[in-house]
């Protein structure tokens, strides 16, 4: 007789994933109120439906609810793991290998150091102090060391992302070198934790059946992100041709996800990480579309994370074992290791003191991908209760302070503005160019010839820049950039173009307004570029900068005062 589900179980399933879902929506907007990642509030959440205070407060309840044993366990268990497949799946989609590389030298100190620091940190504290840090009694030590360095490694990509957008940095040159580096330390991190979690599947002496899961690893990652790629950028087009849409794709993209969760997870590493990789293949297509993405990230955003998230206040009691002295360890190892890593990384990529401690700040953010190492490290039982909690803990610190002290960095002393800079020399009313190449020549040529420098030569630097961010905004605004070096002073030149360029902007509207930044250092080109944002945020300043037929008039619609 096959087992099945009492209306009893539906009805109590269904009981606790709409406590789940709704409690974990409502605090996740509350906490975004206050400027704060939704996850924070999800997890709080939980925490308060969890063993933590619910089952503190009203334990029958509790036990009602949310079973720890029998088939509603494993249910809530089985949405839990779909939540965080899914949820990798779009953490993959937003790594760009592609920018990761064009990055070159700065973004590969970053990432290496923002790898290789916390790791040794977190390896050497877990295998002197295995015990003190929660490591299961009769564990392997070298595992549980490599899973610390491992965890203490990864940096949060959504969460550093959004920290980013919201302090107007996402273009600047720390923007791209903190998102592309993060990007590659979240590719590393997993398959090191991949590593690890065939040791913990196999058993450390077992070198056969290690070699036999590293092998199945690591062919699926170079057949995914080779072959894959090539299959999921031929198989888009021809879905979105002759299927329904979003439907065809989305349930394309589903698909994949949930047979390369299933490959790793015979392969002996967690399915996680094949959802992780292929989402990597699937975000490459240069025909996936930007609403397709955005669909993916509504519904694993708005259902199956917040299900996740929440879930993880399920798992143990956060006040009964919260140990102060492993907490502030786990915080300062991470912190230390990774600040003081990925910042030694941009000072030796050319960037100055203050913007190096800036992208080790960036970089510290850690949010989700650790509490899900945590997680399952904490299921697989190489961990216990009190490490768990100290990683999540962790994770959330750093994720909070990350955009206060990029802020105070970078931001605290704005010197440089665009009304400041602009020069009647550096303005041309009217573009010659029909193209973006067109006008970068054309608006570098001009710069140039103001200082008597090669046009050439910021022209190389602009288009290098273009390859790895676009530079169009929205309301027909584009900003194209370039750090120079030598520049004693930023130089901004303004090009109007009657029938617009395609700069690819955010709404689609062609560039009518080009503004052509370059700066010498990192700290001006910040400002400038989050001035440039400000300043035509509103439709409205827009349209009188069109209107204007000088640069008096157009000085005189950047000087208005936006709402």
């Amino acid at each position: 007789m096959h087992a099945h589900l009492t209306p009893q179980d539906v009805t109590t399933m269904f009981l606790a994933l709409a406590a789940l879902l709704g409690g974990a929506k409502l605090a996740g907007e509350l906490v975004r109120k206050l400027d704060q990642p939704a996850v924070l509030g999800e997890i709080m959440a939980g925490i308060a439906l969890g063993p933590t205070v619910l089952g503190s407060l009203a334990p029958g309840v509790y036990r009602t609810v949310f079973p720890d044993t029998g088939a509603l366990s494993i249910v809530m268990d089985a949405v839990a793991t779909i939540g965080v497949v899914l949820f990798l799946l779009t953490a993959g989609i937003e790594v760009d290998l592609t920018n990761v590389f064009r990055q070159g030298r700065s973004a590969l100190l970053v990432s290496s150091f923002g790898v290789l620091f916390p790791f040794a940190l977190g390896f050497a504290a877990a295998g002197l102090f295995p015990q003190f840090l929660g490591a299961e009694p009769g564990s392997d030590r070298l595992i549980f060391a490599s899973f610390l360095g491992t965890a203490l490694s990864i940096s949060a990509l959504p969460v550093i992302a959004k920290i980013l957008m919201d302090l107007n940095l996402l273009r600047s040159d720390v923007g791209t070198v903190v998102l592309s580096s993060a990007m590659f330390d979240d590719l590393v991190g997993w398959i090191l934790f991949s590593l690890v979690l065939a040791l913990m599947n196999t058993g450390s002496h077992s070198l056969g059946s290690i070699k036999h899961t590293i092998v199945l690893t690591l062919l699926f990652v170079i057949l995914v992100l080779t072959l894959g790629r090539w299959f999921v950028d031929k198989a888009i087009p021809q879905i979105q041709a002759h299927a329904t849409w979003p439907g065809g794709v989305l349930g394309f993209i589903f698909t994949l996800t949930l047979a390369s969760a299933a490959y790793t997870e015979y392969a002996g590493i967690h399915a996680v990480f094949g959802a992780f990789i292929m989402g990597i293949a699937i975000g490459e297509s240069r025909h996936l579309r930007e609403r397709t993405r955005e669909h993916i990230h509504e519904v694993v955003t708005n259902v199956f994370a917040p299900l996740f998230f929440a879930s993880i206040g399920l798992r143990t009691n956060f006040a009964a074992n919260f140990s102060l002295g492993v907490t502030a360890t786990v915080l300062a190892v991470a912190c230390l290791g990774k600040v003081l890593g990925a910042g030694w990384g941009a000072r030796l990529g050319g960037m100055d003191r203050r913007t190096s401690l800036a992208v080790g700040m960036g970089m510290n953010a850690r949010g989700a991908m650790e509490i899900i190492l945590g997680l399952l490290a904490l299921q697989y039982g190489l961990i216990r209760e009190r490490m768990f909690v100290a990683l999540v803990v962790m994770a959330l610190v750093t994720s909070l302070v990350s955009g206060p002290a990029i802020y105070y960095l970078l931001q605290r002393r704005r010197v440089f503005n665009l009304r400041d800079t602009l020069s009647n020399k550096l303005f041309r009313q009217n573009l010659s160019a029909r193209t973006k190449l067109e006008a970068l020549r054309e608006l570098c040529d001009l710069a140039a010839s103001s200082v008597g420098n090669s046009g050439e030569r910021f022209f190389w630097k602009v288009q290098g820049r273009e390859l790895i961010v676009g530079s169009g905004l929205q309301n027909g605004v584009a900003v194209p950039h370039a750090r120079v070096n030598g520049l004693e002073k930023p130089l901004v030149a303004v090009g109007m173009s009657e029938e617009g360029i395609d700069f690819d902007t955010r709404d689609g509207q062609a560039a009518r307004i080009v503004i052509l930044i370059l700066t010498g250092d990192t700290q001006s080109q910040v400002d400038l570029l989050a001035d440039v944002e400000h300043l035509f945020s509103l439709q409205e300043t827009v349209d009188q900068a069109l209107n204007s037929r000088s640069f008096v008039e157009f000085m005189a619609a950047v000087n208005a005062p936006v709402k």
